[in-house]
C-alpha cells in the first residue's frame, strides 16, 4: 500500500495493541477479536541482538560502521524514531565500540528516556553539529587504515555531502546490502506483532463490510475502516473503491456513493508496535454477484493459490512466485489487466523487501514475510485485487491473514 505511511516506530517497545486472534474475516464472517490488556512490544534485549546481527553483516562486508538518520532503520536499532527535522539527528553503531546518537542539547533526555542507545551526545543551538559526528568518528575509525562506512539508504543528500567532509578518511557506500537480509528475516517476537497487526486489520475490514449501506461514499467507508482500526487499538487505514474505481490499483477514496451491485474493494492495514499488516478484500455490494465478476475473483483466487502451493523455502525464488500467478491469469486471457508486482515484504515498512516481482532472484528464506496480492483491473468495468499476507516457515508458506473463500 504505497499510498499510505504508517505511524513511526517511536518507542517501538512501549506501544501497545489490543487484540487476540479472531475467527475467520471474511466478506460474510464479522467477528471482532477481543479486548485484551496492554501489551509490550519489543524489549531491550531485542535491540542488543539485532545490534550484534548488523556487526556480523558490517563484517561480512567489510565494513566498520553504520550511519543512519531518524527513520525505519533508526528505530530498528535504537529502538525509537525521533522524526527527522532541519537539526541533525545522526545514529552512529561502529564495528567495534558502543553505539552513538547525536542530537540537539535539548533533545537529548528525550532520546535517553526513549532509545536503547546510552551515548547520547548533544550539541548547542550555536554550535556546528557535525563537529560531534567527526569527533565519534575519529574515535570509531579502525588503526593504521581507513575504514568504510556505510549509509542507510533514505539519508538525505546534504546530510551525505557533510560525513563526506568531517569524515572524509572514510570510504563510504550504501547500506542497502547490509541492511536488506536482517531487516528480511523476521524474529519471532516480530512475527507476533505482524499477526496482531493483521488480526485487527481483519475485524476491522470485515465489520466495515457489515455497514456497508446505499448512499455511503468511499470517504464514509474509509473513516469508518480507520474507527473500527482504532476501537481495536490500532492506528490505520486504507484505500476504499466502488465500482470502476475498484479497476485503478492504488485509486480512492473519493466522494463516489455506493449503489447496489457495485464492487467494493478495501486495501487496508494498520501498525501495532510499530508492525504492520496490508489486507486486500474485494466483495460484491448488494444480489447475486455477475458471472463475470465471479469468473475475475475465482482466477484472482487460483493465480494466489497458485504462487502459495509453490512456495518452498530455499529453493524457490522470489520471482518465481510472480511467474506462477502471473502465467495463471494470462492462460485465461486477462494477463494484460494483471499491472503490478506480485507482492512485497512487510515489517517495519509497508513495502519492503523482499519483493515478489520478476528478476528478483532472491531465495524464499523462512522468517520471511510477505503479502501475495494478484490482480485483474478492466478500466470503465472493476477490479479485483485478493491480498493475504505470509509467512516462510521451515517447510513452507504459513497464511497470517484468514484467505477469502472462492466463489
Amino acid at each position: 500500500m504505497e499510498r499510505r505511511e504508517f505511524l513511526a516506530a517511536a518507542g517501538a517497545w512501549a506501544l501497545a495493541a489490543r487484540a487476540t486472534h479472531p475467527g475467520p474475516s471474511t466478506a460474510t464472517a464479522h467477528r471482532r477479536p477481543a479486548a485484551g490488556g496492554q501489551q509490550p512490544g519489543l524489549g531491550p534485549d531485542s535491540f542488543a541482538r539485532r545490534i550484534q546481527r548488523l556487526r556480523r553483516e558490517l563484517e561480512s562486508h567489510e565494513a566498520d560502521l553504520l550511519v543512519a538518520e531518524p527513520g525505519t532503520n533508526f528505530a530498528y536499532f535504537a529502538g525509537y524514531n525521533p522524526g527527522r527535522s532541519e537539526r541533525l539527528i545522526l545514529l552512529m553503531i561502529p564495528l567495534v565500540g558502543e553505539p552513538v546518537i547525536v542530537c540537539p542539547s535539548f533533545e537529548v533526555e528525550r532520546v535517553r528516556r526513549h532509545s536503547v542507545i546510552t551515548d547520547v551526545r548533544g550539541w548547542q543551538e550555536h554550535d556546528k553539529p557535525w563537529n560531534l559526528v567527526r569527533d565519534a568518528g575519529r574515535a570509531m575509525k579502525p588503526r593504521r587504515r581507513r575504514g568504510t562506512m556505510v549509509v542507510e539508504p533514505s539519508t538525505r543528500y546534504e546530510a551525505v555531502l557533510h560525513l563526506d567532509d568531517v569524515l572524509g578518511d572514510w570510504r563510504m557506500r550504501t547500506a542497502a546490502p547490509v541492511l536488506e537480509p536482517i531487516r528480511m528475516i523476521k524474529t519471532p517476537e516480530e512475527i507476533e506483532l505482524i499477526r496482531r497487526a493483521v488480526a485487527i486489520t481483519e475485524a476491522s475490514i470485515a465489520a466495515t463490510f457489515a455497514e456497508l449501506a446505499e448512499g455511503m461514499t468511499e470517504r464514509d467507508v474509509a473513516h469508518r475502516l480507520s474507527s473500527q482500526m482504532q476501537e481495536r487499538g490500532a492506528a490505520g487505514d486504507g484505500l476504499v473503491q466502488f465500482g470502476a474505481s475498484s479497476a485503478m490499483p492504488h485509486g480512492g477514496p473519493g466522494g463516489t456513493p455506493l449503489t447496489t451491485d457495485t464492487v467494493v474493494l478495501i486495501d487496508a492495514g494498520c501498525s501495532v508496535s510499530g508492525y504492520t499488516s496490508d489486507v486486500t478484500r474485494t466483495i460484491w455490494f448488494g444480489g447475486n454477484p455477475s458471472e463475470e465478476f465471479r469468473r475475475v475473483f475465482n482466477l484472482v483466487h487460483d493465480a494466489q493459490t497458485a504462487a502459495m502451493e509453490l512456495a518452498r523455502p530455499l529453493t524457490v525464488h522470489c520471482e518465481e512466485l510472480d511467474r506462477a500467478a502471473r502465467q495463471t491469469i494470462a492462460a485465461a486471457g486477462y494477463g494484460a489487466f494483471f499491472t503490478h508486482r506480485l507482492g512485497h515484504g512487510m515489517g517495519m515498512d509497508g513495502h519492503e523487501a523482499p519483493y515478489l516481482v520478476e528478476g528478483n532472484g532472491t531465495r524464499l528464506e523462512p522468517g520471511m514475510v510477505f503479502t501475495i496480492e494478484p490482480g485483474i483491473y478492466q478500466p470503465g468495468q472493476f477490479g479485483v485485487r485478493i491480498e493475504d499476507d505470509c509467512l516462510v516457515t521451515d517447510t513452507g508458506l504459513e497464511v497470517l491473514s484468514t484467505r477469502a473463500v472462492r466463489m
